[in-house]
């Protein structure tokens, strides 16, 4: 395992933010880290991450990472920080109204399909327009799409996960141009995980998910 403080230490000069993806990991193992320093830890099923929320100290920046069901949303949409996996109107849309019922406007980044793999989830460039163009997306005013994440292929071939994050780099700047080009909080490009981070960072990622190499293998 990487230390935390190590870790810090390499990606403090990149302005690069740091996300402790903590699924499946206990309430004290977070609290360890937390104690360290760590305030943005990303979790995957919403009811666990609803758990950890009335467990844990209320300053941590909670991210929904993992593919979020729309009847999943009313869990965690009075605290979560980010939902990282938005990946259809529907669920924009969802995420609108159980904003509005808890008085709030809540971070979201359109996940894009960059892998090759037909089990990752995503939206392609395409579909994002669509989205944006839409009369649907333009009446939310309890969401705010802050950018785009996307997963690599888990593959060694590493100029392969390049290409994807390549990829990803440029429709965020493509759409950056178009639609948001005025806006400050378009700004995030969540891409990299433990075995892949140095190179999304290379390409431009501004939010790393680490998991393993803080906590060990999945339990």
């Amino acid at each position: 395992m990487t230390t935390y403080q190590s870790l810090i230490e390499e990606l403090k000069d990149k302005e690069v933010k740091l996300v402790a993806v903590s699924k499946t990991k206990p309430v004290d193992m977070i609290r360890e880290l937390y104690d360290q320093g760590q305030r943005i830890f990303g979790e995957n099923r919403a009811q666990e991450l609803a758990d950890k929320y009335d467990k844990l100290p209320q300053d941590i920046e909670w991210h929904m990472i993992g593919h979020l069901q729309k009847n999943k949303v009313k869990y965690i949409a009075p605290f979560v920080s980010m939902i990282e996996s938005c990946d259809s109107l529907r669920l924009l849309s969802t995420i609108n109204k159980e904003g509005k019922k808890n008085n709030r406007i809540i971070p979201v980044l359109l996940q894009m399909r960059i892998a090759t793999e037909e089990t990752k989830y995503g939206l392609t460039l395409t579909d994002i327009k669509d989205l944006l163009n839409s009369d649907e997306y333009h009446v939310l005013d309890h969401i705010k799409v802050c950018g785009l994440m996307g997963m690599a292929t888990f593959t060694d071939n590493l100029d392969q996960v390049r290409r994807e994050f390549k990829k990803l780099k440029k429709a965020f700047d493509t759409i950056k141009e178009i639609y948001f080009m005025d806006d400050t909080s378009f700004k995030e490009i969540s891409m990299g995980m433990s075995g892949d981070y140095g190179i999304a960072i290379e390409e431009g990622s501004t939010m790393v998910r680490i998991g393993s190499l803080l906590f060990g293998a999945r339990g």
